[in-house]
């Protein structure tokens, strides 16, 4: 029976995590190495009753201070600069990546594809894109690991966190929830399967034509009376939708603030935070009536409409 010290790489990330933690396992290596012999050294030569020098003379090498002083500052500060640079890759996902929505809640995780392909506990992806993940949890703090990627993301409730890779390798690879979570917590794992792209869109293809995230955002939007106000007919003045995803939004307090997933989401279950300046503050939050699920849904549906391409519900 196997058992590697290291699971495998299958992400363009996992190289440069490893090659950081290293280079910091061996200077870190080297100075306990050479603090260890320091002190058994100096231990020996000044134990009691040793005929060792103990005059106290003073030497200021300055070289050699100003040389152990600067060089492993260098060193650490250049390992710095390149943890920081891998740590803002991880976080800025390509515009091309393809986005995929997760819901995590005791004790599992459900990930829904932009053609509103769904999954628990299996993530289908092909090898080679850029994947975004557009996280949030339903109920408590769950945290979203997969070791062959070298990935980690907390995914917190009432907040949307993104997490992005690029799969280079084909395979099943597990993932975890490393954030206590409840008494189901060892439970809530299961597969990334990488398959090679047109295995993927096969894959995809597979059974009949689901709704898409869009089209179902489409139907809440008329369901749960948004076109009402919202709608191109609608008799209530409320702000428009069409190509606001991205952009900025003046609101009453004087401020501006963008238009992204999270104002979206704060706009449908707690739309009184931030009332958009010349409007009243009428609308009623659906907080309890709908599922981050179907939140993300919304968004999606509103994130697509841009200008004259708007599909009406």
């Amino acid at each position: 029976m196997s058992f590697p010290l290291f699971p495998e790489r299958a992400s363009s990330m996992a190289w440069h995590v490893d090659t950081i933690f290293f280079l910091l396992l061996v200077l870190s290596a080297i100075i306990v190495v050479g603090v260890s012999f320091a002190i058994v050294y100096f231990g020996i030569k000044y134990r009691r009753g040793s005929s060792a020098d103990r005059s106290h003379r003073i030497k200021r090498p300055l070289g050699l201070e100003i040389t152990w002083t600067v060089l492993p500052m260098g060193i650490f500060l250049l390992l710095f600069a390149w943890g920081a640079n891998v740590y803002f890759d991880i976080r800025r996902p390509p515009a091309d990546a393809l986005e995929i929505a997760v819901v995590a809640k005791q004790w599992m995780w459900k990930f829904e594809h932009p053609g509103g392909q769904r999954e628990i506990n299996t993530l289908h992806v092909p090898m080679g894109r850029p994947i975004k993940l557009t996280m949030i949890s339903q109920d408590v703090i769950h945290d979203l690991f997969v070791p062959a990627f070298r990935l980690k993301q907390d995914v917190l409730p009432a907040r949307y966190l993104t997490l992005w890779f690029n799969a280079t390798k084909e395979g099943r690879y597990r993932f975890f929830c490393s954030q206590f979570c409840g008494t189901e917590h060892a439970s809530m794992g299961g597969w990334v399967v990488v398959m090679a792209p047109e295995d993927y869109g096969r894959w995809l293809a597979e059974g009949e034509p689901p709704e898409t995230m869009a089209e179902a955002g489409a139907r809440l939007f008329t369901q749960l009376g948004c076109a009402g106000c919202h709608g191109p007919n609608a008799a209530v003045r409320a702000p428009d939708l069409v190509g606001l995803y991205g952009k900025p939004v003046p609101l009453s307090t004087g401020g501006f603030t963008t238009a992204d997933e999270r104002y979206l989401r704060d706009s449908i279950l707690l739309p009184a935070s931030e009332v958009v300046a010349g409007y009243a503050p009428i609308m009623p939050s659906y907080r309890g009536q709908i599922g981050e699920a179907e939140v993300l849904q919304l968004v999606a549906y509103l994130k697509s409409l841009k200008g004259e391409e708007r599909s009406r519900p």
